[in-house]
């Protein structure tokens, strides 16, 4: 039998709540393909910044490096400023571990209800696949004349030719592998960002001649945004930077019903080191506690996980047992319009499971 060690981080918030249902689905489906979970849980985040001053340990990211994936609930509390919390803990572990890709799938469902008129399951089907370890995101700048009247901030963007090639070779690799509408759609700016993005620009022409069986258009951010609403069942892997890519996922998830269904990959696609897999939507403080969070994205992102973990398999049975909980209609929370609470909607994965 084999054992997959798993370092889980439940975080802030509802990650406390929806990471033990995504470990109940992981241990049902090992069972069922002679596998099993060694997971290792860590106790990081805000609790953890109001006791030591940090959001994790020095030494985090050496325990984290010998397990096989990472599994994150969520990061940010109401008394924390977003950027302590998320430079603390989230952005640190993707860029020691080269996780360059982060992958966010947008898939309507049926039985779920898109907030865009006339839009059936299945009409909605896109990847966004986002620069995850540079770009916008390189923190690198600081303040002259800190909180005085003549304050100013400088953040510089950091777009590397590496960086910037090896994700949008990703994503066609990606619109290859889906092998639906083999189209590859390129984020930009560079009517305005006259340097970072002609070279996302370049890279993206000279990285699309290598692959002549993908069509492939490239839009201003705006416009992907406005089309986004527009017209959602042309796109299909769409890559941009850091800021572009989580900016338009937010707008492709809640295009699918919920930012509840919405599941990511934070990916080392060289495999050198663990890559993560959590849910899009963050801590939630406004529903924290309450017991009724979706619970799906992260079930989800533990089938995503499985898939990176070459468990192609069970990652089918976990996205299918979801996929027909919410067909079903019957058990929904309530950001999906139903009434039921986040452990409710896990025991119908369960059942479905078998």
């Amino acid at each position: 039998m084999r054992t997959f060690t798993i370092a889980v981080v439940a975080g802030d918030g509802v990650g406390q709540e929806i990471i033990p249902q995504g470990k109940r689905v992981l241990e049902r489906v090992a069972k069922k393909y002679n596998v099993s979970f060694a997971f290792q849980d860590f106790d990081w985040g805000a609790e953890h910044f109001f006791r030591w001053g940090r959001m994790m340990p020095a030494g985090a990211i050496d325990l984290l490096q010998p397990c096989d994936a990472i599994f994150l609930g969520a990061v940010g509390h109401p008394d924390i400023p977003d950027h302590t919390t998320l430079n603390g803990l989230l952005l640190p572990i993707r860029r020691a571990f080269d996780q360059y890709a982060n992958v966010r799938p947008a898939y309507l469902y049926p039985g779920v209800q898109s907030p865009l008129a006339g839009r059936r399951g299945g009409d909605i089907d896109m990847v966004v696949v986002r620069e995850n370890t540079e770009g916008e995101y390189a923190q690198i700048g600081g303040f002259l004349y800190s909180h005085q009247p003549d304050e100013v901030a400088v953040q510089t963007s950091v777009f590397t030719r590496r960086g910037v090639e090896r994700i949008i070779r990703y994503a066609f690799e990606l619109a290859v592998k889906r092998d639906k509408k083999r189209r590859v759609t390129s984020i930009t700016k560079s009517n305005a960002q006259g340097y970072s993005m002609v070279l996302w620009d370049r890279a993206f022409r000279e990285v699309a001649s290598q692959f002549p069986g993908i069509e492939t258009e490239s839009l201003l951010v705006d416009a992907a945004a406005m089309n986004f609403i527009r017209r959602p069942q042309t796109f299909d892997v769409v890559v941009g930077s850091n800021l572009f890519g989580d900016i338009l996922s937010d707008i492709s998830a809640i295009i699918i019903g919920s930012m509840g269904l919405a599941a990511s990959a934070n990916l080392d696609p060289l495999r050198r080191f663990p890559s993560m897999f959590e849910p899009v939507h963050g801590s939630a403080p406004d529903i924290a506690g309450k017991g009724i969070v979706n619970p799906l994205a992260t079930i989800f992102s533990a089938a995503m996980m499985l898939d990176h973990l070459e468990m192609t398999d069970a990652a089918r049975d976990i996205e299918n047992a979801a996929a027909a909980v919410l067909a079903g209609g019957a058990v929904r929370t309530p950001d999906l319009g139903g009434t039921n609470s986040t452990e409710e909607v896990a025991n119908a994965v369960l059942e479905k499971l078998g």
